[in-house]
């Protein structure tokens, strides 16, 4: 980056968030246009004058609004777009944004479930995530909760502002010595589940397709999803949101649970079925409930709507009982993070523009007629499986993995993944 010492400077260090350069020496920014919907103040500390820096001022346009139907056209001639969690880009959206002359779709984060991958491949548009950012922001922000819910942090804060020092009902228990569960043991539930087991709990279940030797070698037991949900006082949800895990927990599962669980959920809002949420709150089912995020999000987070009629009756029940905290999506919000999403994706443009293949890059290829086995790379993500109809078959990416495809012919392939390359043979 041709500025980057200068803006150091500014900063008064040496080393900064932009001090790397792709390839082997700085160099003028390249005229490259892109769209950042969904703008937030905090994206102007590192993000928007990184893609200025890199990009060139004139080309960098930053809007509030999230991308829909409604506001492709804003994005206008860009040759890139970059996105946020709560952004639209399904087919439609994607069809426009290809008339357009939009070639890239750079996410600044590391779920994809919000694009249309197959329409995207159709149209020839690239999309690049942010796979980790920092796992330990959003674990720790978890083990926050948890500790807030237990220990009514929050109603004791009130009080106390308010000169009420009673303690009469603020009443919680130790961590130590309970059951826990982790469903997801990816990175950032591998994360939590090593913060959680310094408090000395007396078994640590967890519960994903693809053990951990790391989550095993801390003592962690692997069980089914229904024998996590009947065991663990405390259980915390890290899995992505698929087509699979949709409403995760949900009516069955919450039935199976023990009287006064606790649920923290800060992951994905579509894992957890809300209205089930509020039955089972209602019931005394559940002892306490914190989540950074919620299945109807997107019309509310990430704005100020203190000034509106509130119009999410689920939300605002949720936000009625007592033993519920309730974040807006801010687990990810530390300048760590911030600053490794804005190296991330200035390198997914790079890497586009170079014509380079890229481990970030997430892709869905259809309609592939197997027969015999399906090789992978050692390099494709946990994310990668088959789909027939409603069944999905995860694909191990254990060295080269070669998966027998018996009863899958004709099928269709669909992979959600990191791509280094897939062989169909």
């Amino acid at each position: 980056f041709g500025t980057r010492r200068a803006s150091q400077k500014r900063r008064g260090r040496e080393e900064g968030p932009f001090a790397f350069s792709p390839g082997s020496e700085a160099s003028a920014p390249m005229s490259f246009s892109v769209t950042l919907f969904s703008f937030q103040k905090y994206d102007n500390n590192f993000l928007v004058p990184a893609l200025k820096e890199h990009c060139g001022e004139a080309h960098v346009k930053t809007l509030p609004l999230a991308l829909s139907t409604d506001t492709v056209e804003l994005a206008g001639s860009s040759q890139a777009v970059c996105l946020f969690v709560n952004d639209v880009a399904d087919r439609e959206v994607l069809t426009r944004l290809s008339k357009q002359g939009c070639k890239l779709i750079v996410l600044r984060n590391a779920g994809f479930n919000n694009v249309d991958l197959e329409a995207a491949g159709e149209l020839n548009i690239s999309v690049r995530r942010v796979p980790a950012y920092s796992p330990y922001a959003v674990a720790e922000m978890a083990v926050a909760l948890l500790l807030a819910v237990v220990r009514k942090i929050p109603k004791a804060y009130n009080r106390v502002r308010e000169h009420n020092f009673s303690i009469s009902g603020l009443e919680g228990f130790d961590i130590r010595g309970k059951t826990i569960g982790i469903l997801g043991t990816g990175n950032i539930g591998k994360i939590t589940a090593g913060i959680l087991k310094a408090f000395g709990p007396s078994r640590l279940l967890g519960h994903d397709a693809f053990p951990s030797d790391e989550c095993k070698a801390m003592g962690m037991e692997y069980v089914s999803l229904e024998e996590l949900c009947k065991e663990c006082d405390i259980i915390s949800i890290h899995v992505p949101l698929f087509p699979s895990t949709y409403h995760i927990i949900g009516k069955e599962t919450l039935a199976l649970m023990k009287p006064n669980v606790v649920i923290i959920n800060t992951s994905r809002g579509g894992l957890v079925d809300a209205e089930a949420l509020v039955d089972a709150l209602k019931a005394n089912k559940i002892g306490g409930l914190a989540m950074d995020v919620y299945e109807h999000e997107s019309s509310f987070f990430f704005h100020d709507c203190s000034d509106q009629v509130f119009g999410d009756d689920i939300l605002s029940r949720l936000l009625s009982f007592h033993n519920v905290i309730i974040t807006a999506h801010q687990a990810f919000l530390t300048k760590e993070a911030l600053e490794q999403i804005s190296l991330t994706t200035l390198q997914n443009i790079e890497d586009f523009k170079a014509g380079k293949e890229s481990r970030n890059e997430v892709k869905a290829i259809s309609k592939v007629y197997l027969g015999g086995c399906f090789q992978v790379s050692p390099r494709i993500h946990k994310e990668a499986f088959f789909r027939r109809g409603s069944t999905i078959v995860p694909v191990i990416p254990l060295h080269h993995a070669s998966l027998p495809c018996e009863g899958l012919a004709g099928a269709d392939l669909r992979v959600a993944c990191q791509v280094s390359f897939v062989a169909c043979f």
